[in-house]
């Protein structure tokens, strides 16, 4: 067990502990740092939990103590090598040809990217234009609608009168009830849908600010957008990155939370309570 890093061990026994070990171990894996050097009865006030619930997930994952545990949590803290070492007992050193290796090399490259200035300028702009909207309707076809419905999901746990238009097709009877203070936002990444150039075109022609989430300035929605973020301008990759599309993406929503706190507490304090009188979530 002792050459299992704990986070390791925490996920291996964690189906088999109760709901309240459940949640000291969620603290504990949130905050190994904090936690380490705190007494049991420290770590359940903040976990909720009594001290006794400590105590036994400490038994629970095979250690002999609390105290036991909390010296391993410092060993492998002060002593990182230690976890490298368990690593490289399962998998090889990637070289510089490994596949995932060029994955994640281009991923970084992309996200350094979306911090220019231009970037920027364009996502505080973004985020001004949606927190004015009266309202917003989203809008993404085939392999860009997973990322239209992340963020309509997201953004209307911060606002009202989000909408997502459905790849089944309801976009006009969605796109009758715009105003001219309303927003068309579009997910556009190649092979370039029809039916999303097609949302575009209709938001250009009757007056609706158009933003455009694309791979590239001029692609066919870019072009004709208001505003067009893109997310691998000056990439030379052969796929979409989607984690680059989600980053952009929680970069508005940071904008947005910033720059309307209250009310967006407010928001989501009133479906918290939603979801608890209908248990939406198991905790």
């Amino acid at each position: 067990m002792d050459q299992i890093p704990f986070k390791l061990l925490v996920k291996e026994k964690f189906p088999h502990l109760s709901a309240g070990q459940k949640k000291v171990a969620n603290y504990l894996i949130e905050n190994l740092d904090e936690a380490v050097f705190k007494t049991a009865f420290q770590i359940g006030r903040k976990a909720e939990v009594s001290e006794t619930t400590v105590i036994r997930l400490s038994y629970a994952l095979g250690f002999e103590s609390f105290s036991k545990m909390q010296d391993r949590i410092q060993e492998q803290l002060l002593h990182p090598a230690e976890i490298e070492r368990f690593d490289n007992n399962y998998r090889e050193q990637p070289d510089e040809n490994d596949p995932f290796t060029k994955v994640i090399e281009s991923e970084v490259h992309i996200l350094r990217n979306l911090l220019n200035h231009t970037s920027i300028q364009d996502i505080w702009e973004t985020v001004d234009v949606l927190l004015q909207a009266d309202q917003i309707l989203i809008a993404g076809h085939r392999i860009s609608h997973a990322a239209a419905y992340w963020f309509s999901y997201t953004l209307s746990s911060l606002r009202e009168n989000v909408y997502l238009s459905s790849p089944a097709g309801d976009f006009l009877e969605k796109f009758c009830n715009l105003t001219d203070k309303s927003v068309v936002v579009v997910f556009s990444f190649p092979r370039y849908a029809q039916e999303t150039l097609k949302i575009a075109e209709t938001a250009k022609k009757h007056g609706i600010s158009l933003i455009s989430v694309t791979d590239r300035l001029l692609s066919p929605v870019g072009s004709i957008s208001d505003i067009t973020l893109t997310t691998e301008e000056n990439a030379e990759t052969g796929t979409n990155s989607m984690a680059s599309v989600i980053s952009l993406l929680d970069l508005i929503i940071a904008g947005i939370y910033e720059k309307d706190k209250q009310r967006i507490k407010t928001r989501q304090q009133k479906l918290e309570n939603l979801y608890s009188s209908y248990e939406v979530f198991s905790e």
